[in-house]
């Protein structure tokens, strides 16, 4: 698989995404659906902790990547959608991050939502890889 970012713009390089992402020569492709801060068992975790639900959704995006042999160096696409951007904004920088130590720019949407499926969410993750 080869990856060319495509940015005719530079800002959002800053935020850790590209504008768009040319990718040829897939094999597989990983359609990942929302993961957000539960457990193994789905049950909701951090009530209300923006931050720490932000890390768990990482983690299970991650799970869900390793369940196809991929990691997030695959991830291609990401869509966060969150019931308060204003408070996700400051933690950010823990997903971009962990995208940047992958060495990983996938492109992003950030949508502000009124809610998310389960009560007490605060952010949820979807994305597409390819390896």
């Amino acid at each position: 698989m080869e990856r060319t970012a495509v940015n005719p713009v530079v800002w959002s390089e800053e935020w850790g995404f590209n504008q768009g992402e040319l990718v040829t020569g897939q094999t597989r492709t990983l359609y990942l659906s929302g993961q957000t801060a539960t457990s193994a068992e789905g049950r909701p975790l951090h009530d209300g902790d923006m931050a720490a639900q932000l890390a768990v959704a990482v983690e299970n995006v991650e799970a869900v990547l390793a369940g196809a042999g991929m990691t997030l160096a695959n991830l291609v696409r990401l869509n966060v959608h969150t019931v308060d951007v204003d408070a996700l904004l400051p933690h950010y920088g823990v997903l971009a991050g962990r995208l940047a130590a992958a060495g990983v720019a996938p492109v992003t949407t950030m949508l502000g939502v009124t809610r998310l499926a389960v009560p007490g969410q605060l952010v949820e993750l979807e994305g597409t890889a390819v390896a």
